[in-house]
């Protein structure tokens, strides 16, 4: 016989996902499946702008997270994800998201970065993201990375960022014409995600 919905709501576990980003929201849940109840920032009425001002993925995770904790109470992840260019020495790396200025334009950032490029036959690049969690007053990371190259010009209106340009390495698309099953089996955001829910499916 099923169980009532109600019984297995109950064993769900409620985990606030720090973010207002709604792609990334939705991209986390499909990866997480129906396994653990995830509340967004809108779905609790919080409407600020969460700092992000480390000087490292790791910084930055962790601060949204505790804050959101010490907030409402609950368990919470929070996560950083940049672009890191070989040939621009790790650019845009922590400042991916405001590359080409605080408008966080997804157009603008790509367009500064081909143009950066120029010249540049080292395409190498990689995407990475960091989970901060804090759970039971510990603070727990998870780190998920892809390999990739710049392509020339942007492909693809799929995904978000800078998910036009970077082709991930065994492919011929970019991310932007790869579809969502297929990114969210193998991008950084679905490895850090997956390490998670291993942690969670363990407690």
């Amino acid at each position: 016989m099923a169980e009532p919905e109600r019984i297995i709501q109950h064993r769900m576990k409620k985990i606030i996902f720090a973010t207002g980003n709604m792609n990334k929201l939705n991209e986390v849940r499909q990866i997480l499946h129906e396994q653990n109840q995830i509340l967004s920032l809108e779905e609790l009425d919080f409407h600020e702008e969460l700092a992000e001002d480390g000087d490292t993925f790791e910084d930055n995770a962790r601060q949204k997270a505790l804050f959101i904790t010490e907030k409402f109470g609950l368990p919470c992840f929070a996560e950083d994800t940049g672009l890191e260019v070989d040939a621009l020495n790790g650019a845009p790396g922590v400042y991916s998201a405001r590359y080409a200025g605080t408008q966080r334009s997804h157009a603008d950032n790509i367009n500064l970065l081909l143009k950066n490029l120029e010249g540049h036959t080292n395409r190498n690049a990689r995407f990475k993201t960091i989970i901060a969690l804090t759970f039971d007053k510990q603070i727990y990371y998870f780190e998920g990375t892809v390999n990739g190259r710049i392509a020339y010009q942007p492909s693809g209106n799929a995904g978000f960022g800078y998910d036009p340009i970077f082709i991930p390495d065994g492919y011929d698309q970019s991310f932007g014409e790869l579809p969502a099953e297929v990114k969210n089996q193998i991008s950084h955001r679905a490895i850090a995600v997956e390490k998670l829910l291993r942690f969670l499916q363990g407690k």
